[in-house]
């Protein structure tokens, strides 16, 4: 039992090499520009995508978005992809991990062997065991316990499973991102088709209202007071908001196709009625601090990167140093079988085993450069990460803000429009004006009618993506609860 002090002393003479992780700098701003001045400078990130996020989505109160969205996480296939990966990340990490403590064996056998004589005569010895009949043959049965431990002293394993470890955060971290860019482009394009429903209803007003003109216009040229080209130009009117009418289903088509691919189910197995456009867009509070930049989950993916490739520099710099091992046997060997595990048929053995590289070329050198070298890279993929976060922020907050102004100008313009129209068909009736004034009236009418829609529908995408480029939400109490 003497060697328990010496496997002791080894074991807290172990150390781990290579750097310890030290989460670097990135480049944000205590506000972001449209809400606050942005102080230039470094702050240290604290990832916080593990906070729940909830149905963010239902800042829209629109019981048909609801339900699509919490199927997204449930049947969507490529996030059904993703948490294969993290399943697969968690099982590395394990087997890794498995490294680090004693493998043990058993083993069992029977060998029949046969010396050759030391004289040219016969030995007259008699076989035992299993066919007698054999002159100088010997059977050999075995049992025997086999244990081997890597010690790790220099923590080359130790290093492998936190990298590992933080390779299955990575996963888990692009889980969280896959899920909320499904969510994120679900909303979106529900948005998109409700834009669509909006547009569909408008031109089957115009249609009525262009029949209703060709109506009183086919009346005037029957009592003799309207030409014929004012009938044909109502004609025209009519034929192209219906074209446009048939035209705007082809798209709302494609965005339907698209949301059941997202939920996760085929196109021919979801219908979504015609419904309105919400009129209401949730906006952000002002003064919106940039530490909710840390909720997202790409970033947190880039920051477990480089504790990923920080921890394989170690593993680069382990190489260096002496791998030692504990090995042991203990069983019985003998004959017969019946009479195997008897103390004088006992076998056993202790071992230990260093190896060390002498000369390599400088392949190991070459490898922690190579290391150092990725945790760099790294370094400079999360910072960037960072900078596109608060770049997508802005956007969408800058976006916000100037497609409301534009919705008060466009709400304007088709008070404006309609007004001229309503004139136009006036003085038509009175005869004082042509029939292409009423034309112009209803052409610019619709024209406005539209992108006003558009502009609402813009705003409300915009405001679904910057929820999602917050990392879900606006709540700076969920921070606090991480």
């Amino acid at each position: 039992m003497k060697q328990i002090p010496l496997i002791a002393l080894l074991l807290m003479a172990g150390c781990t090499v290579g750097p310890d992780y030290q989460r670097p700098d990135a480049p944000t701003g205590a506000a972001f520009k449209e809400t606050a001045a942005a102080p230039p400078g470094w702050k240290l990130g604290t990832p916080g995508d593990t906070i729940p996020k909830g149905a963010w989505w239902s800042i829209y109160h629109d019981p048909v978005l609801d339900g699509l969205e919490t199927q997204v996480a449930l049947s969507n296939q490529n996030i059904k992809s993703f948490e294969a990966q993290y399943a697969q990340a968690l099982a590395i990490t394990d087997e890794a991990r498995s490294q680090e403590l004693p493998t043990v064996g058993l083993s069992a056998g029977v060998t029949r062997s046969r010396s050759g004589s030391s004289g040219g005569g016969s030995s007259g010895v008699s076989s035992t065991g299993l066919g007698g009949g054999s002159r100088g043959a010997r059977t050999v049965y075995t049992a025997e316990g086999t244990a081997s431990w890597d010690l790790d002293l220099w923590g080359r394993i130790r290093r492998q499973v936190e990298s590992d470890q933080a390779g299955a955060d990575v996963s888990a971290a692009d889980l969280a991102n896959a899920t909320l860019s499904a969510q994120e482009t679900l909303a979106n394009d529900y948005f998109q088709l409700r834009g669509q429903d909006a547009q569909t209803k408008l031109l089957a007003d115009t249609v009525k209202a262009d029949q209703e003109a060709l109506r009183i216009t086919q009346n005037q040229y029957d009592a003799g007071t309207a030409a014929p080209s004012d009938v044909a130009q109502a004609q025209t009117q009519l034929a192209s908001a219906q074209a446009q009418l048939i035209a705007a289903g082809v798209t709302r088509q494609q965005f339907e196709h698209a949301i059941a691919v997202l939920t996760g189910v085929p196109p021919s197995a979801l219908t979504l009625p015609p419904g309105t456009l919400a009129t209401e867009v949730p906006v952000a509070p002002p003064g919106l601090p940039s530490a909710l930049l840390e909720r997202r989950p790409d970033i947190a993916a880039a920051e477990r990167a480089m504790a990923e490739q920080n921890a394989l520099i170690g593993v680069a710099v382990a190489a260096y140093y002496p791998d030692i091992s504990l090995s042991a046997d203990y069983g019985f060997e003998g004959n017969p079988i019946g009479k195997l595990f008897r103390a004088a048929n006992r076998i056993w053995s202790l071992g230990a085993n260093a190896t060390e590289t002498l000369f390599d070329g400088g392949e190991r050198s070459a490898a922690v450069r190579a290391a150092q070298a990725s945790y760099d890279s790294s370094v400079a993929t999360y910072r960037q990460t960072v900078l596109t976060a608060f770049q997508q922020v802005e956007d969408e907050l800058s976006d916000l803000r100037i497609l409301q102004q534009q919705a008060g100008a466009e709400d304007a313009a088709v008070r404006a429009a309609q007004h001229s129209l309503d004139i136009a068909l006036n003085e038509y009736r009175a005869g004082t004006v042509a029939y292409t004034t009423v034309v112009t009236a209803q052409t610019a009418l619709l024209g406005n009618q539209q992108s006003a829609l558009t502009v609402q529908q813009s705003r409300l995408v915009a405001s679904a993506t910057l929820v999602a480029a917050l990392g879900g939400g606006w709540s700076q109490e969920a921070l606090a609860a991480k």
